[in-house]
């Protein structure tokens, strides 16, 4: 009698393990569209609007784009800035922007996937997703074959391409709640 209920005990906690996981992936995979703003509407990071870049270095740290550890987008620049500890760039990048821009703001990474298939149905990894645009999900990734040619005309994509080298910086860097700020 005692390896019966062994066995039912096993089973059962098998069972429920297999269950976590299913949801563990399904809430990894999907988030509300305002999950993660971290403003109750989208303003400008402080002196966003009044960040020229430097002439002399144009791949510097836009003036206005707060201090502390953080993503740094540029939607007009179509850069990125990885921010460390003591406002230090630990790397900058050109991105191949999406149809759909996210308003200037400051945001918070919402939801990671290591791999899955892009809204333009290229297979893409290291998604790294902040807010949402009228149904639109924007986020950063790389597309597994290493293009990041730009999307479409006409399609409403959200997906920010970069190259699989900064695909997997930013996985490393940009982790569940991470600091994203958007300028112009």
């Amino acid at each position: 009698m005692a390896s019966s209920s062994a066995g039912l005990v096993t089973g059962l906690t098998a069972a429920a393990l297999a269950t976590i996981g299913v949801l563990g992936y399904q809430a990894s995979a999907t988030a509300p569209a305002d999950l993660g703003r971290t403003q109750a509407s989208s303003t400008p990071a402080p002196g966003a609007s009044k960040a020229p870049r430097d002439r002399r270095h144009p791949n510097a740290l836009p003036a206005g784009s707060g201090r502390g550890e953080r993503v740094v987008y540029s939607v007009d620049g179509d850069r990125v800035w990885l921010v460390g500890a003591g406002n230090k760039v630990e790397r900058t990048f050109k991105v191949t922007p999406s149809t759909v821009d996210p308003v200037p703001g400051t945001y918070a990474v919402t939801s990671r996937s290591n791999r899955v298939t892009g809204s333009d149905g290229i297979p893409v990894e290291h998604v790294v997703r902040f807010t949402s645009v009228e149904g639109v999900v924007i986020g950063f990734s790389a597309a597994v074959d290493g293009s990041t040619a730009k999307p479409k005309p006409g399609e409403r994509t959200g997906g920010i391409r970069e190259t699989r080298a900064d695909g997997d910086a930013m996985w490393q860097f940009a982790t569940i709640g991470q600091r994203v700020v958007v300028v112009p």
